[in-house]
This record gives C-alpha cells, structure tokens and sequence, in this order.
C-alpha cells in the first residue's frame, strides 16, 4: 500500500457511506484534527470504538445533526463504542445481550430502514487480550457471544453490517511482521480460527475490505505510535466491516483514510470508509 494519503472522494449522491475508526479518545481525537477529516467525509453512519468520555461530551464534540447511540465503560476512560448516523434509527440496543458485558462499552447496535429494507449496523470493540492471561479468556467470551448473535442478525434482517475495532489480524496478509506475532494475542490460531467461521460457509459473513482490495498486503489500519511503524507501514488491519452477503455484494468502494504523515493522524488507528449502493 502507498504511504500516501488517501484523496477524500465524493459520495454519490445515493450511496450510503459508513465509517469505522477506533479513535483512541474521542477528546484527543478532536484535538487533533478528527473534525476536519468527518467534515469532509460526507458520512451518512460513523461508528467509533474506544470513545472513553462521557455521553455529554461525545454528543458536543460531534454536534446537534447526529442521532447518537452510546455505550459507555463502567470503568472511567476505557472503552465505549458508538453510532453516530444522519438517519433516524428504528430502534437500538446497547449490549451484546450478556449481562457480562453490559457495562463494557464494547458493542451497540442500531436498526435502520433504507429503502424498505432492514438493516442492523453494529460498532464493536473486541478486547485486545493478552496471551494465557485473563484477559484472553474475556476476549474468547466475547468472540463466542458474537458467534451466538451474527446468525440471528442475518437471519432476522434483510442486511447485517458489523464494524469496528475486533483486533484480530485474520490471515498473514493482514499484518506487516506476522512471523514475530505468532504467539501474541491479535495473532493467535485460536483466534483467527473464529474468523475462518465469520468468513465461513458457517456464517457467511462478507469481510468487505479484503473482497474489494483484493489479496495484498494489508492495507493496514492501525500502527503504533512509537518507533517507525507508520513510516514504515508496518501494521496491523485489525478494522472491519463484516456484512451479509447481499449488503457486500452492494459496496462499490472501501477507503482506508491513513494519514500522510505520523503528526497528522488523529488516531493511531484509520478510519475504514466503505460506500454501499442499496
């Protein structure tokens, strides 16, 4: 993938654009130029993960012309997952359905009509983990709660769209150092193996990004702040857009929005920008 920033593109006019970036602090964010990048994107759903400010001023930052679904964390300054949409949505939940992780700030969905069809947009935050460790334990009950819940969405809906931050990198394409990360949560075979079954005959879920850049390395959305990694594009392509069938074979474009240099992100993940022609 080039280094180069990526060109905002205009929308046409019947598209619908939906966008996923982890934003690492909704407050940071903002501060660092994350306004100017959503005023040009003409995005119609912005799902955020890792918000980690209160419902107040997510709501101000972003302004009076978003209906805002917001799942805060329990524990101040983690987590919180959002959808922000110009339309209005039908109805909305905050969880994934296990009290476990109601309070967790790690999934909301919001139900849709567009063009007399349904469609359920879900902001998830998968935990990042932490091999042999607690932590990973948390990470698999999440990733079974979400095998539990994506059939029912496809089955119950005319289209079905998951996105978000689900730190897992699915094949050796999606991470620049792959052969160092074998054993490191993000990496692990036991992970990835959930992600066959996403993409599977199982679920038949559509990994739209892959499907539209086709087999190449990457392109990553998320770096580390230190050393060279942005410069280097050594990264990781941890975000998704995970979509029914019918919905992915409607998305014309997929649009990782890096930076065109480290001091101009605001984030140290990019935003996944996917059109889709329902």
């Amino acid at each position: 993938m080039s280094q180069a920033s990526t060109p905002v593109t205009a929308k046409h006019p019947t598209a619908l654009r939906i966008a996923t970036v982890n934003v690492n602090g909704v407050r940071a964010a903002y501060k660092r130029g994350m306004a100017k990048w959503l005023a040009e994107r003409e995005v119609d759903i912005l799902c955020l993960q890792e918000v980690r400010a209160p419902d107040d001023v997510l709501r101000t930052l972003l302004g009076d012309n978003w209906h805002v679904l917001h799942a805060e964390a329990e524990a101040k300054g983690r987590a919180g997952v959002a959808i922000a949409s110009r339309l209005t949505p039908t109805a909305t939940r905050e969880h994934i359905g296990d009290g476990y992780f109601a309070t967790s700030g790690r999934w909301v969905e919001a139900d849709f009509d567009v063009n007399g069809e349904s469609l359920t947009v879900i902001s998830a935050y998968v935990h990042s983990g932490e091999a042999a460790s607690p932590k990973q334990v948390d990470k698999y009950r999440f990733l079974d709660l979400m095998c539990a819940r994506m059939p029912e969405l496809r089955q119950t809906r005319d289209h079905a769209l998951i996105v978000g931050d689900l730190n897992v990198g699915h094949t050796t394409l999606d991470i620049r150092n792959w052969k160092g990360n074998v054993k490191r949560a993000g990496f692990l075979p036991e992970e990835r193996a959930y992600f066959d079954r996403f993409f599977g005959d199982e679920f038949g879920y559509v990994d739209v990004h892959r499907t539209l850049a086709g087999e190449v390395d990457g392109p990553y959305t998320w770096w580390s702040w230190r050393g060279q990694a942005f410069d280097n594009d050594a990264g990781w392509r941890i975000d998704y857009q995970m979509a029914t069938p019918k919905l992915a074979a409607a998305a014309t474009s997929a649009v990782v929005d890096r930076a065109p240099t480290w001091d101009t992100r605001f984030s140290d993940h990019a935003p996944l920008v996917v059109d889709y022609q329902l």
